[in-house]
């Protein structure tokens, strides 16, 4: 898996390393760290482009975040492309997680999943916050899961 910095710098090492790093680095500089994960995605044409982001968050510090982004040919109906962001943003909070556990570091799985049932991704709510909780990780939708609806889709448009 390729990742990068939102300036686009490639990352070098694995990404879990590179967590590592950054957490050892911020909390060096006496940040308390809060990580938000998610996944968006836009179809564009025949190709479905997915963006996942690992968003840490400096308390009264800003945040910065790391990026990976991914095309695919597969066609999909709105739930199952929720339901595939889910399932992309838990691959990567679990291989994290033990990391955040680790170092004492709060973190969240954001699901760009709408809680007014008027929007058709609703249709993938019930699910996607069955996943992700039964998965033991803490769980955010829209409004509040600004890592994919915002970052993540800032990336993808």
């Amino acid at each position: 898996m390729k990742w990068r910095r939102f300036n686009g710098d490639p990352i070098h090492l694995p990404i879990k390393e590179e967590v590592r790093h950054a957490i050892v680095r911020e909390t060096g500089l006496g940040n308390r760290l809060k990580v938000c994960i998610g996944t968006d995605s836009q179809v564009k044409g025949p190709d479905t482009e997915f963006a996942t982001v690992i968003v840490f968050l400096r308390e009264g510090h800003g945040g910065f975040m790391f990026i990976h982004n991914e095309r695919t040919r597969d066609v999909y109906s709105i739930k199952e492309r929720m339901l595939v962001e889910v399932a992309k943003s838990i691959e990567i909070a679990y291989e994290l997680c033990d990391l955040f556990t680790e170092y004492d570091v709060d973190m969240e799985v954001h699901a760009d999943i709408n809680t007014n049932p008027q929007f058709k991704s609703n249709l993938a709510l019930r699910e996607a916050m069955g996943y992700i909780l039964g998965m033991g990780f803490a769980f955010k939708a829209k409004p509040e899961a600004f890592a994919s609806s915002s970052c993540a889709n800032k990336i993808v448009n």
